[in-house]
């Protein structure tokens, strides 16, 4: 996938429209087998799975934080993701340091051979999504975006209960929790997506896998097998 172009893939993708993936070197090895074929995978997979790990070049070490982000399609040139830390981590004080990557994990599953039709002629191995979506990194200077992002994140994460619960702070308490924490935006410049779903077996073999994944009775293997049917089919 191109830099810019996997990017604006996923941007016009959750609007919608679903640019094909294109070719390029990435930062993870992914063969062209398993390379994401467009923007509709990606942003479903960091829609569908938002607790990611963000990582921002650092000396002597980079700084790593676990946190849900966001994915705002109609912002900026390709994207951004929105998320919020603590103000006493002190990983948002160096966003300056350069490009950040934020991984999103998908579903993941252990494949065993014994699933193919010729067992004896495989090996063990593990299928699983993942995408890094990289890009500068800024906090964010006012507190009304800030707290906007929150009662985004609370409307998604309560809709469906039968008593959702409200953000419904307001003086001094809500002037408390905005000054312990920043919110920020990453602004999307390249999406690296890697998706290995035994797509370099037979169809008789990944339709083996998938049916196996499903009966191994586990919430990830049953995800997986779920995502390896609809990648098939709808890719």
């Amino acid at each position: 996938m191109r830099s810019r172009g996997s990017a604006r893939a996923l941007r016009c993708a959750a609007g919608g429209r679903a640019l094909a993936s294109q070719a390029r070197t990435v930062s993870i090895y992914t063969p062209q087998t398993f390379a994401a074929r467009d923007g509709t995978v990606i942003a479903r997979l960091v829609r569908d799975h938002p607790f990611a790990t963000l990582i921002t070049p650092g000396d002597p070490e980079p700084f790593i934080s676990h946190l849900p982000l966001e994915l705002a399609a109609d912002r900026g040139p390709h994207g951004m993701l929105l998320g919020h830390m603590a103000r006493a981590n002190s990983h948002w004080r160096h966003f300056g340091n350069g490009a950040s990557v934020a991984v999103f994990h998908g579903p993941h599953a252990y494949v065993s051979p014994s699933w193919y039709v010729d067992p004896a002629t495989a090996v063990p191995t593990w299928n699983y999504a993942v995408a890094h979506v990289h890009g500068l990194a800024a906090p964010m200077r006012d507190q009304t975006e800030t707290r906007a992002l929150l009662d985004r994140l609370v409307r998604r994460y309560e809709a469906g209960r039968a008593q959702p619960w409200q953000l419904q702070l307001g003086g001094r308490p809500l002037e408390a929790l905005l000054g312990a924490i920043v919110g920020f935006r990453l602004h999307i410049e390249r999406v690296d997506t890697k998706l290995k779903f035994s797509q370099n077996r037979s169809a008789e073999d990944r339709d083996r896998v998938i049916a196996a994944l499903r009966g191994e009775d586990h919430p990830e293997a049953t995800a997986t097998a779920a995502w390896m049917e609809s990648y098939a089919r709808d890719g």
